[in-house]
């Protein structure tokens, strides 16, 4: 019995049994959440972007890289120098171009125009196409027409690179901002069509209905509801054809119809080693490899973003 007295005050200090707390559930992701943790474990996104860096800091920092002119040459020492691959990152390495100037020097700062070219072009014809896109998917009828149906469809048919070449032939001094003007000019009507696609199937959806049903205006329907979910296969799109424009601005160049001088492109020396293919193929032979290995590296990024943004691909 005084077992009995003693345990009882001892239960109810005690006090009743506290259950262990319950697991937090997890938080659903979202899109854009799932395609961040599919590209850090695509191989193909990893190598992409260490190389996109890679030529993001040669383009912004070129010093960095070589000490070396890459407008002054000396035609009595190092005309047609050739490559001393022993020499790394020596004005000698690469050799020398028909002017005596050095071709990894002019390979270094011919990645400026190149990149800059390519992103500038890129972020006009998403900016147009996007607008495009976005006004006559939403509001559809008369304006469709006369936007996608119409002014769309006559600047898709114009041919991009010989209406580049067009355009470009009216100017005598073309520079990096007029080559990539005279590229978005002609380039944005692909986004165009992918933005109102992607309009067109987001219109229909729930929570667009549900935010006109409560009096949203139609700005904030457009650019925070439509536009932010419409946006995954533009950026798709975008990141693959920034490769396409900074090849099309070494073709441009190439043909004598893009940068002009003193402007440094690669495809300005791809152009220059023709003449002496036969003698020096140093010359054009390695901005054909940089030029190649950029391109890769876009379309390789866009191609795992596609992957990573599409579920199908899942």
């Amino acid at each position: 019995m005084p077992d009995l007295i003693k345990t009882a005050p001892e239960a109810d200090e005690a006090g009743p049994a506290i259950p262990p707390p319950a697991a937090k559930p997890e938080k659903a992701r979202s899109l854009w959440g799932d395609a961040w943790a599919d590209l850090r474990r695509n191989p193909y996104f990893i190598v992409s972007s260490v190389l996109i860096l890679l030529l993001l800091i040669i383009a912004a920092f070129p010093t960095l890289f070589t000490d070396v002119s890459p407008t002054t040459g000396d035609l009595v020492h190092h005309y047609l120098g050739k490559p001393e691959l022993s020499k790394v990152g020596s004005g000698e390495w690469l050799g020398y171009d028909g002017q005596g100037r050095s071709v990894y020097a002019r390979l270094i700062h011919g990645t400026r125009a190149s990149i800059i070219v390519g992103i500038s072009v890129t972020l006009l014809v998403t900016v147009i196409g996007g607008l495009v896109g976005l006004i006559a998917g939403y509001f559809g009828g008369w304006l469709d027409a006369l936007l996608s149906g119409f002014v769309t469809n006559v600047f898709f048919g114009i041919p991009f690179l010989l209406g580049s070449m067009v355009v470009l032939q009216s100017f005598t001094s073309r520079s990096v901002w007029v080559v990539s003007l005279s590229l978005a000019f002609l380039g944005w009507t692909q986004t165009a069509r992918v933005m109102r696609g992607a309009v067109l199937t987001i219109k229909q959806s729930d929570y667009v209905h549900a935010a006109k049903a409560l009096g949203a205006s139609t700005p904030r329907i457009l650019f925070r509801h439509i536009l932010p979910n419409a946006m995954a296969p533009v950026i798709v799109v975008s990141t693959i054809s920034l490769g396409v424009f900074i090849s099309a601005e070494a073709t441009l160049s190439y043909l004598g119809l893009g940068l002009s001088a003193p402007a440094i492109s690669w495809g300005v020396d791809i152009s220059g080693g023709i003449a002496q293919i036969r003698t020096a193929q140093h010359i054009m032979l390695y901005p054909s490899i940089m030029l190649s290995i950029t391109v890769l590296a876009f379309i390789m990024l866009g191609e795992a973003v596609r992957n990573a943004l599409d579920p199908k691909m899942r």
